[in-house]
């Protein structure tokens, strides 16, 4: 997990991927950016912290760890990975005062193009 240093929500989206049976260690960096452009992250797709798995799949921002590991178990032969655009109040990680705000988990394909991989309309979809 690619992040920065001072992310707190980073942190909190690690505890829920752990929880949920994933492994990930945490690397601080100074440039999250160079990473984002490293592993094609389209700019429109970014959050605050990339993941990458050892077989090179990306999952950028606070994708949850359900999606991940469903994705993980068949990926899709286009696929390189899943994102959470921004930072959507309730996704994993972003949780605040019980307050959700419905978002869409983005499938990143290897040509550059995305689709929608999921709509979560609620707290209880993503877990």
């Amino acid at each position: 997990v690619y992040k920065d240093a001072n992310c707190g929500c980073c942190k909190e989206w690690i505890s829920h991927a752990e929880d949920n049976g994933l492994s990930a260690t945490a690397q601080d960096v100074a440039d999250l950016a160079v990473f984002k452009e490293r592993y094609s992250v389209p700019t429109e797709m970014r959050s605050c912290h990339t993941v990458v798995t050892t077989d090179d799949y990306v999952f950028e921002g606070h994708v949850p760890a359900k999606y991940m590991a469903q994705f993980l178990e068949n990926p899709p032969v286009q696929a390189m990975g899943l994102a959470v655009p921004g930072m959507p109040v309730g996704s994993p990680g972003m949780e605040y005062q019980n307050k959700f705000m419905p978002y869409q988990v983005m499938q990143l394909n290897k040509d550059g193009t995305t689709q929608v991989y999921a709509d979560i309309e609620s707290v209880e979809q993503q877990l």
